[in-house]
């Protein structure tokens, strides 16, 4: 029987991959103007974008255990594998309830074959190692394999990333407040990455200019094999920019492979607009 790849919506790939790739996504909620929405299911991005352009602050919530209880179940009852690639657990609650319902359900149907891994990645980083999963998955590949694959791309998927203003990831508790501050005030445009999970500060740049030219240093020093490699980038509602990084990209590395998403909604409420992400493989383990 195919094995089954489950994400959640933090992965920020479209309906269109998910359709193509055979992959199902169970949706974080955001929670904005009083009212609750399934992230990548029944509001957009730029709605959150424009929202917090306006002043509002948009919150977010892990998937329910019981949304957990009801699709493992149902796998259960076939006896389907199941392979749940999870947001990282450094950044959302959704893997430990997903771990927890896991055991729930297994305490019925002891031999279900669910395994659900904590990928300690975000946004197109963490959907690339999704991407990859189902497609070994759709190639007929053993479990074993799909497994391995997913945590070496897991383990090995570098993030660098700039956010237009601290104030979001403070308000979401990603970063301190004097960072936020700090920030703000000298106009620095922080260059941020993620080890084992969390959101690190790596560098402060004064002004955007150098920004991008300076991202591509850190991808040159921190790649391997980047031309034959899918890169991602995703972007808060500035697909220009994100264009711009991936056109020089090609030309300083000659890749030609590109993943390119706006952030979606969930981590999207934490990052905020102008936010740039950039998304390869690394030589280390994290």
């Amino acid at each position: 029987m195919a094995i089954k790849i489950l994400a959640d919506s933090a992965c920020d790939l479209t309906e269109k991959q998910y359709n193509e790739y055979n992959i199902e996504m169970v949706p974080l909620t955001v929670h904005l103007d009083e009212n609750d929405y399934e992230d990548g299911k029944t509001i957009s991005p730029k709605k959150v974008y424009d929202a917090m352009r306006e002043g509002k602050s948009a919150k977010t919530s892990q998937v329910s255990p019981q949304t957990f209880k009801t699709i493992f179940t149902s796998y259960a009852k076939t006896n389907q594998v199941l392979v749940y690639l999870a947001f990282s657990s450094e950044l959302s609650g959704t893997y430990q309830t997903a771990k927890m319902m896991e055991q729930e359900v297994k305490e019925t149907y002891p031999d279900a074959p669910i395994h659900v891994v904590d990928t300690k990645c975000a946004s197109i980083g963490y959907g690339l190692v999704v991407l990859e999963a189902a497609k070994l998955a759709q190639g007929g590949a053993s479990l074993d394999e799909v497994l391995t694959r997913a945590a070496f791309h897991a383990t090995h998927m570098e993030h660098i990333f700039t956010v237009d203003d601290l104030e979001y990831l403070y308000r979401g508790g990603r970063v301190s407040k004097t960072a936020a501050f700090v920030g703000s005030l000298l106009k620095i445009k922080p260059i941020l990455h993620v080890e084992e999970g969390k959101l690190i500060p790596l560098e402060k740049i004064r002004g955007s200019k150098k920004l991008l030219g300076r991202m591509l240093e850190i991808m040159e020093e921190r790649g391997v094999n980047l031309k034959e490699q899918t890169i991602g980038i995703s972007h808060g509602d500035d697909l220009d920019r994100a264009e711009q990084l991936a056109s020089m990209i090609q030309d300083k590395f000659g890749c030609k492979d590109f993943v390119i998403e706006m952030v979606g909604s969930a981590v999207g409420a934490h990052s905020g607009p102008g936010t740039l992400a950039l998304f390869f493989l690394n030589s280390n383990s994290k």
